[in-house]
């Protein structure tokens, strides 16, 4: 990720292209000399072959490809990289060669969008179309996997970003389920009162800045925020400043975590009543179980209120995608694969294994927790929107994430903030622009 909290030089674009240059050499080493944990990439009967980024989702991909053999002959691969800038490096350099693997996990938004451009993704709209026709895939959530016009990516899940919370510590202390913004304040308050901190708030790693950042702007205005992603308004319009206010207020009371408290402390955290809420995507219901807590009796899960009770209702939503390369050594078999991925035989044994929500609507959790939560989106007709993490350029992204780290870190005021990341938005937005012409 670049560290930069300062204005960009009329330099900065062409230092990011060299930048870009060097890494794309050095992925050509990792490349070479192979990189992924696994079998060889080469085509081996009866399997199609997963670049992945997750190891511990290698199990559940074997799982899964045994529901998927059933259907179309062909069981999963996975080849893990556990290293993010490694495995991104080797597959924008392997894409368009005879070295791609069939399946490659990757992110949406503008993560795809970016790797699409470059060129070598199988077309995917025809595989959406069915899938819509069954019911299988949301309509809403087509653009965060297509480049335009045509479909790039399947989605691999549907995590959505909630407030895991303590159901020991809440009884213990007389608190419900926070059900409006006012409520949520009352539930901080009675706990930093008791001595535990509130909120886990955290930029270790450099992406969780972007937590607090996109669910306080969604609550004080979801429309808001989609136009914020996409270019049409600025960072340093009244919702943005609103937002970054209560987030500033919320670290000067001390309710939330330092920024260098680690998330992977978080599921041990809640269990220890030592923080009371733990903002993260519904994926960390892993972590919950791995830390010996039981959903619905150890910890509950809501999404975070809005902050006036007439706006819309939102929840950001994030998935990862399968692509299948254009020059795969099992093509076929890896379009049969994506073709079926989205089968509820095959999506109730990854949503078990992974706890948490499909990207096929018509399969339920069997997370309790989570379950519900599928539920309150339907019940409340919740807009869905997409991971700021996906939602705009990655130059843009990366940038606006160290920013958000530098606020938190105490190094920047809210405004300070807030004009550096519209400064970088118009520069970033304007050479996306430009390559798109």
């Amino acid at each position: 990720m670049s560290a930069s909290g300062r204005t960009r030089s009329a330099a900065a674009p062409l230092a990011r292209r060299r930048l870009l240059a060097g890494m794309a050499a050095g992925a050509a080493t990792l490349a070479a000399g192979g990189c992924a944990r696994g079998d060889s990439t080469s085509a081996q009967p009866g399997t199609t072959s997963i670049s992945n980024d997750n190891a511990t989702w290698d199990d559940g991909y074997r799982a899964a490809g045994r529901e998927l053999e059933k259907i179309t002959g062909y069981a999963l691969r996975p080849l893990s990289n556990p290293s993010v800038t490694s495995y991104q490096q080797v597959v924008q350099m392997t894409l368009q060669t005879s070295k791609a693997t069939d399946l490659v996990k990757w992110a949406s938004g503008y993560q795809l969008k970016r790797l699409a451009r470059a060129g070598g993704l199988t077309d995917l709209s025809g595989v959406w179309g069915k899938y819509q026709a069954k019911g299988w895939v949301r309509g809403a959530s087509r653009d965060a996997v297509s480049y335009r016009g045509k479909v790039y990516g399947i989605p691999l899940y549907e995590s959505y970003y909630v407030l895991f919370y303590s159901k020991p510590v809440f009884k213990k202390l007389g608190l419900s389920e926070p059900r409006s913004w006012d409520e949520l304040l009352h539930c901080a308050e009675v706990l930093k009162r008791n001595k535990i901190t509130p909120f886990l708030a955290s930029q270790v790693g450099g992406w969780p800045a972007i937590e607090w950042f996109q669910e306080l702007v969604t609550k004080v205005d979801p429309r808001f925020y989609q136009k914020l992603v996409t270019g049409k308004a600025s960072y340093t319009d009244a919702p943005a400043r609103e937002a970054m206010d209560v987030w500033h207020d919320f670290m000067r009371k001390g309710w939330m975590t330092s920024p260098d408290f680690d998330q992977a402390r978080g599921p041990g955290a809640l269990k220890a009543g030592t923080v009371g809420m733990f903002l993260h995507g519904t994926w960390q219901a892993q972590g919950m179980t791995a830390a010996g807590m039981k959903p619905g009796v150890d910890y509950g899960a809501f999404i975070l209120p809005t902050v006036r009770s007439a706006t819309p209702k939102s929840v950001i939503a994030e998935s990862g995608v399968f692509t299948v390369p254009a020059r795969a050594s099992s093509h076929d078999a890896a379009l049969a694969n994506v073709g079926s991925w989205l089968a509820p035989p095959v999506q109730r044994v990854w949503s078990d294994f992974l706890q948490d929500s499909s990207a096929n609507p018509t399969v339920r959790s069997d997370n309790p927790v989570v379950a519900e939560l599928q539920r309150d989106v339907a019940k409340e007709r919740r807009i869905p929107l997409i991971r700021y993490w996906e939602a705009s350029p990655p130059s843009l992204i990366q940038g606006n994430t160290n920013d958000l780290g530098g606020f938190m870190a105490g190094q920047t005021s809210p405004g300070t903030t807030l004009r550096r990341m519209q400064e970088r938005a118009q520069d970033e937005w304007a050479a996306w622009r430009r390559d798109e012409a």
